[in-house]
């Protein structure tokens, strides 16, 4: 069946006002398809990246080089999936929760946003992926990605740590294959 706009309705899940161009700090988590363990193990509460692994951390140090107003704070690259901190720094506009300043289209890229940022990554690792077991068009990555506005040092405190002990967290983490979460 073709897309048909009036009968397929995807949601968007981003906070309906927020400008995600906006400068602030934004914890993202993206998954891999299925849930698929595709990027190392966990051993003794250390993530060990195989070469799967290797290139989301290897994107995902790129997104400087690609988005210059973005900094990267912690991240960790776990089995089957990401958690990551992006701090959009150097806008013309200042503040981190203006109103969105342009008519947003479900699906349609805005340069230098969280979206846009986070499907160049996404688009970035399926391809190498892809490449290096010869599997073109097979998907990486689960369609959509969570966000947070991270609005206070303590939040950022929090989700710092969180991020850090992730790897040590893994046996009871909701993203574990055995702990089956909606999420």
């Amino acid at each position: 069946m073709d897309y048909d706009p009036r009968l397929h309705r995807r949601r968007s899940i981003r906070l309906k006002h927020h400008d995600y161009t906006a400068p602030g700090a934004y914890f993202i988590t993206i998954c891999t398809h299925q849930r698929q363990c595709l990027f190392g193990d966990i051993i003794n509460g250390e993530m060990r990246l195989n070469e799967f692994g290797q290139i989301a951390a290897d994107c995902w140090q790129e997104i400087p080089h690609h988005f210059h107003p973005v900094r990267l704070d912690n991240f960790v690259i776990m089995p089957n999936h990401v958690h990551g901190i992006l701090v959009i720094t150097d806008t013309p506009r200042r503040g981190m929760a203006l109103p969105c300043p342009y008519p947003r289209q479900f699906g349609k890229p805005i340069a230098q946003s969280i979206s846009t940022i986070v499907g160049s990554f996404k688009s970035a690792v399926t391809k190498r992926i892809n490449m290096l077991r010869d599997t073109p068009g097979t998907p990486v990555w689960q369609r959509n990605y969570y966000d947070r506005i991270i609005r206070d040092d303590l939040s950022m405190q929090h989700i710092r740590r969180y991020i850090q002990n992730n790897p040590h967290a893994w046996r009871i983490d909701q993203l574990h294959p055995a702990n089956r979460s909606p999420l």
